[in-house]
């Protein structure tokens, strides 16, 4: 971290004008977190413990600095952590896509531009700005970049609760934003950590398809439908499949059943505005693009990283359980002999779901968690 060479700083004063800057730069809230994360790592550690990661080795990869900021970046005070939303307006409506087989779901929050570099970009202006106003100080910038444990950050910054379905919920613009934060050699003063307002409330537990929210607060990302579509390098487990449905990239399903996203607002931000459709395209539409054309159309999206191999592999399941029609089975069938096995694999799979015989009226269906 730089050294810093900030004198007479007035922190509250600072943090008066971090406020109306990061709202100038289309932050929807900024807070100040110290970085004291004891419990959190408790609670990383025994989640990490129960595998709980699958083949997310880099959640592991740094030891404690995940949960240590100042051991990440030493000198270390504060933690300026901001929300920015990400719902786009314009997106057809979540529920009708999901209810429709025959259309892709893709999470709300990659329908439009990858938040990575936008995010960390911003946050470097909101740098450059604190430096114009007190001088040189040390500073390093995150958006889901590095091993920072930003939910507990943001909870402490006053941004929200972590919910039973582990994200981050703000009473007044429910969990639909991202998060970003600056890790600051500052003294300045912190905000009063968020209360919890789930209560009672469960809902999210039951909506996961694949059952994936094993306790409040506790989600195993081996079932997770956000891991298996992005994460997860592999073939996708034969018994999620089905539950999977149409998701192509990511599951908002917990999210959509929380009643506080009631409050969520749509995001002002241009460059999260749907691009190519994505938002009710039809499976065999998005299944007959070539790699140049996938790798085109992704260009700045977050759906890219995972590759056009995952992309297949991905859709195929969702054909799999699209209703059987001539389209679907020709889609399936060009793909059958797919150079990539891992795509072959799971054409075949589809294309075998489409000859079981249809449950009569008497056979029990599947389990929707199975």
């Amino acid at each position: 971290m730089n050294s810093s060479s900030a004198t007479e700083l007035d922190p509250s004063a600072l943090v008066a004008d971090l406020r109306r800057w990061s709202e100038e730069l289309g932050f929807a809230r900024l807070g100040i977190a110290r970085i004291d994360l004891a419990p959190d790592e408790a609670h990383f550690l025994d989640w990490l413990r129960a595998g709980f990661n699958g083949e997310m080795s880099y959640m592991s990869r740094h030891g404690l600095k995940r949960s240590r900021p100042a051991e990440l970046i030493p000198g270390t005070v504060s933690c300026v952590s901001v929300r920015m939303d990400y719902w786009p307006e314009d997106a057809a409506d979540a529920s009708t896509t999901l209810g429709d087989p025959s259309i892709a779901y893709v999470s709300r929050y990659a329908l439009g531009r990858d938040y990575h570099k936008l995010m960390r970009a911003r946050l470097q202006k909101l740098c450059d700005r604190i430096e114009d106003a007190v001088g040189p100080f040390g500073h390093r910038v995150f958006a889901d970049s590095a091993p920072v444990l930003e939910k507990a950050l943001a909870r402490n910054a006053g941004l929200g609760w972590i919910g039973k379905h582990t994200n981050l919920i703000d009473r007044e613009a429910g969990s639909y934003f991202f998060l970003g934060e600056i890790y600051v050699n500052l003294d300045l003063p912190a905000e009063p950590s968020s209360s919890a307002h789930c209560g009672s409330c469960s809902a999210c537990i039951p909506a996961c398809p694949t059952g994936a929210i094993v306790a409040p607060y506790r989600l195993d990302a081996r079932r997770c439908i956000s891991y298996l579509t992005i994460e997860l390098a592999g073939a996708i487990p034969v018994e999620f499949r089905r539950a999977m449905g149409n998701r192509i990239y990511g599951c908002d399903d917990c999210q959509l059943a929380c009643p506080w996203n009631k409050f969520a607002r749509p995001t002002a931000e241009k460059d999260f505005a749907v691009r190519n459709g994505l938002d009710a395209a039809p499976l065999v539409e998005l299944f007959a693009w070539t790699e140049s054309q996938f790798l085109e159309r992704t260009r700045g999206s977050a759906i890219k990283r995972i590759g056009y191999e995952r992309w297949l592999r991905n859709i195929a399941v969702a054909l799999g359980n699209a209703p059987t029609s001539p389209a679907v089975l020709e889609s399936l069938e060009s793909r059958a002999q797919h150079p990539s096995a891992l795509v072959r694999e799971h054409v075949h799979w589809a294309l075998a779901r489409h000859s079981e015989p249809a449950p009569s009226a008497s056979m029990p269906l599947d389990h929707p968690h199975a």
